[in-house]
């Protein structure tokens, strides 16, 4: 049988900050946007709406002075790009080919075909890759080991027990501030002296209680049983070596995240931890008629503020390269939908046929003479 061929200029992966405002930018300027979300699946920590569906409260994104949750936040991105007309479909895309304009997506059940392809599709959490760490029944992954404290902090199993939580950034910071809502102790493990986080969430988390700080150490192990699931980390201090183990109900791996750039490998420049390259003048990558905006471009901010401004930039992007307009490349050219290239230095323009045209006005040439 046959798949469904669908016909677009404008197709968004991803729907978390950065894709959605795409999607009210792109619908409102009547590009009549498809944006593409991968279905909700624990295994693979997708769901619709990005990271911020598994935050509770945030305090810092602009407009809302008293703080919103996280899922009502995306719900209001959300409905606000279908009231301007975004067109939504929830599927796995298996496979893109960007070797060519119009671009290919391949779902189970549809080839998705589009003009423009924006590229929003954020980043996921990372794990130590140590024993007893992997899913059940290989390990404790969802019988007390977690990487998501606001998914996982409330249920009974870790109510009034002694949580760990591993890393040194803002997001091990939260998920340890969160947890003292309902444990007796949260232990953070962290492999330095010193935090990588931000000062405000280094004071809240310095400030708490609750929370143990266990400097110069890694987890090595997390152990436990069947029955009573995680029981304890085994701990190893980087300097002298020595090993000890750690009793607690849970451990919560807070070490950062991976950009979700697989489908894209071997067609799209990227870093060497795999975020998309983009123009420092525009979200374009090496690829013209492609745009990447939020975390799978951003490795420094990783803010949903930010991620919503890439995600305007990378709809405008878009809206001009389909009015044939030039767009900056990473390479400091530009180019419009014709292939006419516009060198760094915007002196000359080259044709798709190797022509190359001075670019300046007779004013222009006069001025200069």
């Amino acid at each position: 049988m046959a798949k469904e061929t669908l016909k677009r200029d404008v197709v968004i992966i991803g729907s978390g900050p950065a894709g959605l405002t795409a999607a009210i930018y792109a619908a409102r300027a009547n590009l009549h946007p498809l944006l593409v979300d991968a279905p909700h699946d624990a295994e693979k920590q997708t769901a619709p709406g990005g990271q911020l569906m598994i935050t509770t409260d945030v305090e810092n994104y602009p407009g809302f002075s008293q703080g919103i949750q996280g899922p009502e936040l995306m719900d209001e991105f959300r409905q606000q790009a279908e009231r301007f007309g975004t067109e939504f479909l929830e599927t796995w895309i298996d496979e893109v080919d960007l070797s060519e304009r119009p671009f290919k997506l391949y779902t189970g059940e549809q080839t998705i075909q589009t003009e423009t392809l924006i590229i929003a599709t954020g980043a996921s959490a990372m794990w130590l890759g140590i024993p007893g760490e992997a899913k059940i029944p290989e390990g404790f992954g969802g019988n007390g080991v977690s990487a998501c404290a606001t998914c996982d902090g409330p249920l009974p199993h870790f109510r009034n027990r002694s949580l760990v939580v591993v890393g040194g950034g803002d997001t091990a910071m939260e998920e340890a501030t969160f947890l003292t809502r309902y444990a007796a102790k949260v232990y953070v493990v962290h492999r330095r002296d010193k935090l990588r986080a931000s000062k405000i969430m280094q004071e809240k988390a310095f400030l708490n209680e609750k929370i143990e700080f266990v400097w110069n150490t890694e987890v090595t192990e997390i152990v436990g049983t069947p029955d009573e699931g995680v029981t304890g980390v085994r701990l190893r201090h980087v300097q002298t070596g020595e090993e000890r183990i750690l009793p607690c109900a849970g451990v919560f791996v807070a070490i950062g995240h991976k950009p979700n750039t697989d489908l894209f490998k071997g067609q799209l420049e990227m870093d060497e931890v795999g975020y998309l390259k983009t123009s420092g003048h525009s979200t374009a990558t090496n690829v013209p008629g492609v745009f990447a905006c939020g975390d799978v471009q951003d490795s420094v901010y990783r803010q949903a503020v930010s991620a919503a401004g890439t995600g305007c930039m990378a709809a405008i992007d878009s809206e001009r390269f389909l009015d044939h307009l030039p767009v900056a490349l990473p390479t400091g050219e530009e180019i419009t939908i014709e292939g006419e290239r516009v060198t760094p230095d915007h002196k000359a323009i080259i044709t798709p046929d190797g022509h190359m045209i001075p670019n300046f006005s007779e004013d222009m040439m006069s001025q200069e003479e």
